[in-house]
């Protein structure tokens, strides 16, 4: 995988947003906070977490994002950039954003750490955590859908957080992607490989590709920016594979 060149997540050209965010069904039923836990599957790299949504709130999500506007990104990327054949939905939406860092226990997971002290976590995520991105993106893949070999950006960002009268200045860091289909919901397919033979800094302790299969309700956060691992969303077989994505926000 080291001969390939260094494609973006960019690849796709965005579709201007929509004005108005939809009406989110609220997050019922969730597993209470204290049942949530962050696995390591690469050290400082990739950490998921069960479990984070039921199979009953993804099911009702599925059944909600079915009725956005969904467009279908152009099967021919730029030079250098990463080809994507799936359907999506993105929307600027802060409150949403907040929710989802608040409501589910994420803020809690990601801030309060076991074991590690404030200067140990800031490193972990490349700075003080403060949110989740406001951009959010809505993915279907359907058969013969996939996402090829790239790299995820860092964003410098200007938030308007909630009940917070001036802005902030926030980088991403992190990419966040709650999955809400699995086998189990008859997708087959879709799973996201991450490459090892460029971890940045020479930090190759890895030494075979790492999958990261589907589950209902898992949610996988990856770094991304300078020290993003090449990966892949491979392509669905069967099924439709739905998946929500923000990413973690920090001090600048």
């Amino acid at each position: 995988m080291s001969s390939r060149k260094r494609s973006a997540a960019k690849g796709v050209k965005k579709e201007a947003p929509p004005n108005s965010p939809p009406n989110w069904p609220v997050f019922k039923p969730l597993l209470p906070p204290e049942d949530l836990s962050l696995e390591t599957v690469v050290d400082s790299q990739i950490l998921v977490v069960r479990n984070f949504w039921t199979a009953k709130l993804c099911k009702e999500y599925v059944s909600f994002l079915s009725t956005l506007p969904l467009t279908t990104t152009p099967g021919r990327p730029k030079k250098g950039e990463a080809l994507r054949v799936n359907d999506r939905f993105q929307i600027v939406d802060p409150v949403f954003a907040n929710r989802l860092w608040v409501e589910t226990g994420l803020r809690e997971l990601i801030c309060n750490l076991e074991n590690q002290d404030e200067e140990s976590r800031a490193q972990l995520w490349g700075g003080t955590p403060i949110s989740l991105n406001p951009s959010i993106r809505v993915y279907r893949y359907s058969r013969g859908q996939y996402f090829d070999c790239h790299y995820d950006e860092s964003n410098n960002l200007v938030l308007e957080r909630p009940n917070t009268p001036t802005s902030t200045r926030a980088k991403t860091t992190w990419t966040m992607l709650l999955y809400l289909t699995s086998s189990t919901t008859g997708c087959q397919g879709g799973e996201t490989v991450f490459y090892p033979d460029d971890l940045p800094r020479g930090r190759n302790s890895v030494e075979e590709k790492v999958v990261v299969e589907l589950e209902t309700g898992k949610l996988l956060l990856h770094k991304h920016g300078n020290d993003c691992m090449l990966h892949e969303g491979c392509e669905v077989s069967e099924g439709e594979k739905w998946v929500i994505r923000s990413d973690l926000c920090v001090t600048r």
